[in-house]
């Protein structure tokens, strides 16, 4: 994939590899010399390495569906290599290599040229460069918020019925 077609799909809605984990449907919001940028809706925004891109996939007849808004803050659009937009990244809670088994999220914190360093847990994990397909920042759609608000309402009403109940 090179910059030139990647730049000529910027705005469109497209379908990124043709199945798997690492599928994603979004829109292209700028490319890089070796990445470019989607907007998810599930992910929000992520930055993909073309190296590892099988396909993608744009439906000019009938389109893909995608109702997400384009983010006021343009940050996405400085780097011009996927390292430059990976130290962007830096000292922020980030997802890696999204949906394989190769799957890591944590603190970002060193970025060389040949490797990462994240912080998970209790371990210091450092990927090399090479292996990072898609890099993310961990933050979850608008929809898993509303689950996690509605599920957090559902519970305050049942500990409220608990402690009614306790109480008579």
């Amino acid at each position: 994939m090179n910059k030139k077609m990647l730049m000529s799909l910027v705005d469109k809605v497209v379908k990124v590899d043709r199945g798997g984990p690492e599928s994603r449907v979004g829109k292209i919001l700028t490319a890089g010399d070796d990445h470019f940028v989607l907007l998810t809706e599930k992910d929000g925004i992520v930055y993909y390495k073309t190296q590892h891109i099988k396909s993608i996939t744009h439906n000019t007849r009938e389109g893909i569906e995608f109702n997400v808004e384009v983010p006021e803050d343009k940050t996405y659009l400085l780097p011009t290599d996927f390292t430059s937009a990976v130290c962007n990244l830096h000292h922020q809670w980030v997802r890696i290599n999204r949906g394989g088994p190769e799957m890591l999220e944590g603190i970002m914190d060193e970025v060389t040229d040949d490797y990462i360093t994240i912080y998970s847990k209790d371990e210091i994990i450092r990927l090399a460069m090479y292996h990072v397909r898609n890099i993310s920042l961990g933050t979850s759609s608008k929809k898993e918020k509303e689950a996690n608000k509605d599920e957090n309402t559902e519970g305050n009403n049942d500990k409220e019925r608990s402690s009614r109940n306790r109480k008579s």
